[in-house]
């Protein structure tokens, strides 16, 4: 089909609205990216358990001409903070909330070089639908509902969030209004005044002393030296496609390695049936890939390993005793234009609620991506002043020779890799979008240990078969049964690209949609 004649394009994300922005961005002649980032803005009202202004992002472009461009986004920790000063206060290892815990927020630089490179709209378009939704309010979700119960007694505490997520004492309830009027007077300001509003501007002044006033070490340098960066994807081949992901800082080697282990690439047996009877060999590869990220992943802008190095790494013998910390709450979503233009765009502020520190005087949720670092001195993920911790983000493209194929992204901290696995084995065996993210579900968790016999853990739905169950279990790990479409096994979306136009479709798990806007 030509260009002209197929759909302006197809957009997924893990809410409806953000969705809905997307599309109204293609149906006003915007392209994939401009749909990106209009759902991205608008997730970071309606969806602040994931994601928000205060977080970092991840990205894989690929342009009309068939470029792929990789985009990191993350935040590093303040130049004026010591790993000897966090060690003193906190001991062996980070909280996992509070404001120690908060790194230079990357995610709207991120947005102004995605914009930079591709988009064709106004970038102050971008943010229609988001103050709208911040001003007037919105029903709220069950994701983030069920999250201000489930995080309710450490988030209540702080100022900011009891204000606007406990307005009577009690956790806003889904369905309730949730208005944020702060934040709607932010996002106007950067809609005005561009991603130099965030780093340079009032907006900036604002959110730091906020910080500072609750002892952050992140200055006014800190954001004006922070920047975006462009770079090469990590690829692999599996199956007859190409597979592009982020490299470190992110956690994309992870599924090249799983790949590599059914395939055999990593000089295995390879694994047959990895979704049916081979589950228990492949639980053992993410098992593996786990153990790799929590020994080894870390900035390479600090010295940390390239991604081929993190790929063919020998996994450690035992874990790294309290260095497992990747659990997580994130936006994933997809965009495809019909000019050749798609994104697959990784959104976060890492744990639910990130830090547990909304800032009033702006409205913004602020990241927790601090607590990922080391305070072992001999890690490579070690903290250290203006260093990237680790990531759990991931963005990733599929693509059959030249031709993109699919665009796939998730959340699910440690899961990532895992379900972005499991996403392409489905949709090689031939399901589409909507059988591939509506399948049962299950995951290596990142903690091992945690059963009564010390074995590491897989979490399973309770509609995954019995005999995929069996496999996992007698490959030695214990399996703990949810019900079926949990939250915490991720929110994919996935976009197909057929000859014709496009098939997409949005996780159950989330409370999003996929809309493909048509020529008229």
């Amino acid at each position: 089909m030509s260009p002209a004649a197929r759909p302006r394009g197809a957009i997924s994300t893990s809410h409806h609205l953000a969705t809905e922005a997307g599309a109204a961005a293609l149906r006003a002649g915007g392209n994939a990216v401009d749909a990106a980032l209009a759902a991205a803005a608008t997730l970071c009202v309606v969806y602040p358990n994931n994601v928000a202004l205060g977080g970092d992002l991840v990205a894989i472009v690929r342009n009309p001409r068939g470029e792929i461009r990789f985009l990191n986004a993350t935040g590093p920790a303040p130049a004026g903070q010591s790993l000897a000063a966090l060690r003193t206060k906190h001991g062996d290892a980070l909280p996992l909330r509070g404001i120690d815990t908060v790194t230079v927020p990357g995610g709207v630089c991120g947005w102004n070089s995605l914009h930079g490179y591709g988009a064709t709209r106004p970038w102050a378009a971008h943010f229609d639908d988001a103050i709208r939704h911040a001003e007037a309010g919105f029903p709220n979700s069950r994701s983030v509902a069920a999250a201000l119960v489930e995080d309710r007694d450490s988030l209540s505490r702080d100022p900011g969030a009891r204000e606007v997520f406990y307005p009577d004492g009690a956790p806003l309830a889904e369905g309730a209004r949730l208005v944020q009027p702060a934040l709607a007077r932010t996002l106007r300001r950067l809609a005005a005044g561009g991603s130099a509003e965030f780093y340079e501007g009032e907006t900036a002044e604002r959110w730091i002393a906020g910080l500072q006033a609750l002892g952050s070490k992140i200055t006014r340098q800190d954001a004006l030296d922070y920047s975006a960066s462009w770079g090469e994807a990590l690829e692999g081949e599996f199956g007859g496609v190409r597979v592009l992901t982020g490299p470190p800082n992110t956690s994309g080697f992870m599924l090249l390695r799983a790949l590599d282990a059914v395939s055999g690439a990593d000089g295995g047996p390879g694994i047959e049936d990895p979704l049916g009877a081979g589950a228990g060999a492949l639980a053992r590869a993410f098992f593996a890939s786990n153990l790799v990220r929590a020994a080894a992943l870390a900035d390479p802008a600090a010295g940390g390993a390239t991604g081929a190095e993190l790929v063919a790494m020998a996994a450690p013998d035992r874990p790294i005793a309290g260095d497992a910390k990747a659990s997580g709450d994130t936006v994933g979503l997809s965009a495809v234009s019909a000019d050749g233009w798609a994104v697959s765009l990784i959104n976060s502020v890492y744990w639910g609620f990130g830090a547990h520190i909304l800032e009033p005087a702006t409205g913004i949720v602020f990241q927790n991506r601090g607590t990922s670092f080391s305070l072992d001195p001999a890690s490579p993920n070690a903290f250290a002043p203006g260093k990237r911790p680790r990531h759990t983000l991931m963005p990733v493209l599929v693509l059959r020779g030249e031709e993109l194929a699919w665009v796939p992204a998730t959340m699910g901290g440690a899961a990532q890799p895992q379900v972005h696995a499991q996403l392409l084995l489905r949709s090689l065996a031939g399901a589409d979008p909507h059988e591939a993210t509506h399948a049962p579900r299950w995951m290596v968790d990142e903690l091992p240990g945690a059963s009564p016999g010390g074995r590491a853990t897989v979490t399973a739905e309770a509609d995954v078969p019995e005999a995929v169950r069996d496999a996992i279990a007698a490959a030695g790990f214990a399996v703990s049964v949810v019900p079926p479409r949990t939250e915490d096994l991720g929110h994919a979306n996935l976009i197909r690209v057929d000859d014709d136009g496009y098939a997409a479709a949005s996780d159950p798990r989330s409370d999003g949609s996929a809309i493909v806007v048509g020529t008229g």
